[in-house]
């Protein structure tokens, strides 16, 4: 019957087993990284994207806002729909306090 003798490791073959592990390890970290900054790019571009919407929309309503309240525009809806008027110097009144 013949015998099968287990052959010893060769020196240095553990270490080079847990560097393995450690390289592989990296690997597996260096591309979740790469795809976590990824995903949190496209949400702050996203982001980015709804807020100057946002501005935008801002701007517009300033403007309107603007448009709406202008002296002139105020003038000429009291003058035509309430038939509003700049008194006579001699309408005026004082009252005292």
């Amino acid at each position: 019957m013949s015998r099968l003798y287990a052959k010893p490791l060769p020196p240095g073959s553990l270490l080079l087993a847990v560097l393995f592990g450690g390289v592989l390890l990296s690997a597996i970290a260096v591309s979740y990284s790469a795809h976590w900054n990824r995903q949190l790019l496209n949400a702050l571009y996203a982001e980015l994207s709804v807020r100057d919407k946002a501005q935008a929309e801002w701007g517009r309503l300033v403007l309107e806002q603007s448009t709406w309240t202008a002296p002139s525009r105020i003038e000429a809806l009291a003058a035509g729909q309430l038939r509003m008027r700049v008194p006579e110097p001699s309408e005026v009144r004082m009252v005292a306090p």
